[in-house]
């Protein structure tokens, strides 16, 4: 039997968000260092899986295999195991800081494959003490946790199965640990001058796209949400009525938005999520002058297996 949605908002679960967020950039970070590089960051964005986020298999640094770290949110543990058979565990627990937890973690990557440096600095985040020196971060409450991890894997599915049958270039959903959100991208193929001359804009809006996510809510907004952008942005972009009723432009943000509690209360929220995605994606293209096959594949069905 379907279970309802459950309801998330950084106003009632902040301090165990960012705590969360941070574990989550410590991931982020050694897939950075680790993974081979990938056009637009892809190689450093992790995956929500059915434990919760982690790595894709990573080179070990000495050559023995691979390597995968994970946050277990079921088990409530940050986990990191070697395809050769070696796992360490490490407790997250409820008055943990992070400092402690990064520490533990890259002392188990250090005894399976050697010391792997990261760079500690947080990223996208609006403090600035070092991961493995941060004690203001300890917060984690499992229960929230475990409502965060429900509705973000409503979400990636969501997400998933608008991008299923697309025929242009694509990212998975990809679980960006900056923003702490989920995301699909798509691409029309053409390339495209970056906005500004930072590494991340240098490196990740060389290329046309169009971006749909979710995100679980921040101190901005504290509402989780739907969320779609396109790079660059055209003239026009901002000015149209999407559906499903709720949703929005946000000029903070520079995206449409459609808060989580929108989709919740819809008959089928899996479906009123997907309209939002068609709905932000069809209106990109056409302003964008987007090839019109691109679009038009994702109203299709994805193709048969021959």
């Amino acid at each position: 039997m379907a279970q309802p949605w459950p309801a998330v908002s950084y106003d009632r679960w902040g301090e165990t968000c960012d705590t969360l967020h941070a574990h989550t950039q410590v991931l982020g970070k050694l897939a950075v260092e680790l993974a081979p590089p990938e056009p637009e960051l892809q190689h450093g964005a992790l995956r929500l899986t059915a434990r919760g986020w982690e790595t894709a298999p990573l080179p070990a640094p000495d050559g023995s295999g691979s390597l995968v770290a994970a946050l277990d949110l079921r088990a409530h543990e940050a986990v990191v195991e070697h395809d050769g058979g070696a796992v360490e565990r490490v407790p997250l627990t409820p008055d943990r800081p992070v400092a402690e937890v990064t520490r533990d973690v890259l002392a188990a990557v250090a005894t399976m494959v050697g010391e792997v440096g990261i760079n500690p600095a947080p990223q996208e985040v609006p403090w600035r003490v070092p991961l493995d020196e941060d004690y203001d971060h300890a917060r984690y409450d499992p229960a929230q946790v475990r409502d965060y991890f429900a509705a973000a894997t409503q979400a990636a599915l969501a997400l998933a199965a608008f991008r299923a049958p697309y025929r242009g270039r694509s990212t998975p959903v990809n679980a960006w640990w900056g923003r702490f959100d989920l995301a699909v991208t798509l691409f029309s193929g053409r390339p495209a001058d970056p906005p500004a001359d930072g590494f991340i804009s240098r490196n990740s809006d060389d290329a046309e796209l169009v971006m749909v996510g979710w995100s679980p809510g921040d101190a901005s907004h504290p509402q989780a949400a739907f969320y779609a952008l396109t790079s660059p942005a055209p003239p026009g972009f901002a000015e149209s009525t999407l559906g499903p009723a709720g949703a929005h432009w946000d000029n903070r943000q520079s995206e449409y938005i459609l808060d989580w509690d929108e989709v919740r209360a819809a008959p089928d929220p899996r479906a009123a999520a997907v309209e939002f995605a068609h709905a932000a994606f069809q209106h990109a293209c056409q302003v964008s002058g987007w090839d019109p096959a691109l679009p038009a594949s994702t109203e299709g069905r994805p193709p048969p297996i021959r």
